[in-house]
């Protein structure tokens, strides 16, 4: 800002003297913008009017957004082009803009009292792989409109079921519970809806019961009613997810409330930038409902049936059950880590929950069961048996009937070594067969021999199921009497 005096004289300089910008510039010891400012600007800039493609078609393009507001910039580029418009779809956009009417809606601030209002929303952020699966990665973020504190937890899924869990973590995290809880009309809310008349998610109305909340839907298209939930999604967004890596859910959780308590309740509180919002929830916490004495069950329930095995199909995968129940009615319940199976109200198998897909969830005792009881089961059948042990059985037993050998006779010589050795031993020598190109039951039997000569071997107990003409096998006790008679004749000899 110059004074009244040096802008005189600097008009004075430029209009009666001539000077240049730079020379009045230099000798007043002035930036050349001042000097241009207090000459005028418009004395440098172009006077020479910028003609447009679309300059003959002004007249026609505000009438047709002032009869239609909301036009594309699409349907408006057919319109001209029929009329002799030669320009592009672009230069058009950039020319209409300006000319729209405004259509931003004003809103009032939302007051609310301590403990009456929270606000509960799922953000989407990608997806991740476990194993061969795809899951999609979700937040379910709720926070108090008065506080601003929240609760975050993330999930492989939107389900109800992870719905509810999370409703149930947050109010045991903050040990509270508020009056009302503000939705979009997300699915495992709101069933159906027309107009006021609104039909909830049975699960979720038992949950207000339990814990004594009203749940209370947007009105439809209304984001803007939920909007601090919506701008502690995007602070989560910018301040915890970016860049942030984890190596499983539970750590990845166990870092999100890590964050929260170190990084989000201490921002400043927007109702007074001297308070934090941490201190604010702690004011407010005595204004909310307690929790009730027992916490609300969350777990997937479903009936189930396995067919002709001793698997049962969820979420992709397959959970093992005892083959007693193979074709009976069950009833699965899953929660977050654990599958559990029931047979009416006995529970008979118990798994932990898996997350790939295609995976195979066994337990050791079912699988052993049922080779006891059928032996053409899994693993019963001797090439099975001989191959849980050897997987290279199949090319040893190939290789031996392209030899000539008899398939049926090697089998059985092979269990017979492989009962009277141990599947470690019997796996080993089966390789070396096959790296000696002597695919036989025979040399099978030599390296076994050989192996236990150069080492200690525990001698394993005989199967009498598979050895049955060795269960009447007796030895007589004999009298030890007699050994002592003898040793006392060798002395006196």
């Amino acid at each position: 800002m110059i004074s009244k005096e040096q802008i005189a004289r600097v008009r004075r300089l430029f209009f009666a003297e001539h000077w240049k910008v730079g020379t009045i510039a230099a000798d007043l010891g002035l930036h050349t913008d001042t000097v241009k400012r207090a000459l005028g600007t418009d004395l440098f800039k172009s006077r020479t009017p910028r003609h447009s493609m679309l300059d003959p078609f002004l007249d026609f393009i505000e009438q047709t957004l002032k009869q239609h507001p909301r036009l594309r910039s699409t349907r408006l580029f057919e319109m001209l082009r029929d009329r002799g418009y030669k320009g592009s779809v672009r230069q058009l956009r950039r020319f209409v803009q300006p000319l729209r009417p405004s259509s931003k809606e004003a809103f009032l601030r939302l007051s609310v009292l301590p403990g009456e209002q929270a606000q509960a929303d799922w953000a989407s952020f990608g997806q991740v792989s476990i194993g061969r699966a795809r899951r999609r990665l979700s937040c379910f973020v709720i926070t108090l409109s008065y506080s601003r504190a929240l609760y975050l937890e993330f999930f492989l899924d939107q389900s109800l079921e992870s719905l509810l869990r999370a409703h149930v973590n947050a109010f045991s995290d903050w040990g509270s519970v508020p009056r009302n809880i503000l939705y979009d009309n997300m699915k495992a809310v709101v069933l159906d809806r027309f107009g006021d008349a609104i039909r909830f998610q049975p699960r979720l109305l038992e949950l207000c019961g339990h814990y004594h909340f009203a749940a209370k839907p947007c009105h439809p298209g209304r984001g803007n009613e939920k909007g601090r939930v919506e701008r502690v999604i995007r602070y989560i967004r910018d301040s915890f997810f970016a860049a942030r890596s984890f190596t499983t859910l539970e750590d990845f959780n166990r870092q999100a409330l890590e964050w929260r308590d170190r990084i989000a309740h201490s921002r400043p509180w927007p109702g007074d930038l001297s308070r934090t919002v941490g201190e604010v929830f702690q004011e407010e916490r005595p204004r909310l409902l307690p929790l009730p004495a027992h916490g609300f069950e969350t777990d997937l329930i479903k009936n189930v049936r396995s067919n002709k095995t001793i698997y049962v199909r969820f979420d992709l995968n397959d959970y093992s059950i005892p083959h007693t129940c193979a074709g009976r009615p069950l009833t699965l319940i899953a929660s977050q880590t654990t599958v559990r199976i029931l047979d009416g109200l006995v529970e008979v198998a118990r798994h932990r929950r898996s997350y790939d897909c295609g995976q195979c969830i066994e337990d050791p005792a079912h699988i052993a069961a049922i080779v006891e009881q059928k032996r053409k089961a899994f693993g019963a059948t001797a090439v099975s048996r001989l191959k849980h042990a050897a997987p290279e059985i199949e090319r040893f037993l190939t290789a031996a009937f392209e030899r000539g050998q008899s398939v049926a006779r090697q089998t059985r010589r092979l269990l017979e070594l492989l009962d009277d050795y141990g599947a470690k031993e019997f796996s080993a020598a089966i390789n070396e067969a096959l790296e000696n190109a002597t695919p036989h039951a025979d040399s099978v039997s030599f390296i076994l021999g050989r192996r236990r000569r150069t080492q200690q071997r525990l001698i394993l107990p005989v199967d009498l199921s598979r050895r049955p003409e060795l269960a009447d096998l007796s030895v007589p006790t004999h009298q030890l009497e007699v050994y002592d008679d003898l040793s006392h004749d060798e002395e006196h000899d």
